[in-house]
């Protein structure tokens, strides 16, 4: 994959097949947690919280996208990924490009993470 200079960048040379995943993907993400910066890591859309807490990150592949979560995190969401019927590994959901986005289940995990990541538990 090549070098992206910015966020913005990244977006802007995805595949069309690429494009509406994960621009839908890009809204939810900046309405779920709108105190979120959107930062390149990895070379990759990441959203992270306070000084440098990674929230989640979105990476795009050839025929489908993923939501990706630590793993840590992502265990504790796993069972929940997997009885709504998405594939998903080691920190990841599996999203793929012919099917539809499972908004309710990713808005769910984002804001699972949310709630995991806050200092205050609130």
């Amino acid at each position: 994959m090549p070098r992206r200079a910015s966020v913005d960048d990244f977006f802007a040379r995805l595949e069309d097949v690429q494009r509406p995943h994960l621009e839908a993907l890009r809204s939810l993400s900046v309405r779920v947690a709108p105190d979120a910066r959107e930062e390149l890591k990895w070379n990759l859309p990441t959203y992270v919280r306070g000084e440098r807490r990674t929230l989640w990150m979105l990476q795009n592949f050839a025929r489908h996208c993923s939501l990706r979560f630590s793993p840590e995190f992502f265990a504790t969401q796993r069972a929940a990924v997997l009885a709504a019927g998405q594939e998903c590994g080691a920190g990841f959901v599996r999203l793929p490009y012919d099917r539809e986005l499972p908004v309710p289940l990713l808005e769910s995990l984002m804001r699972a993470r949310l709630a995991d990541s806050d200092p205050t538990g609130g």
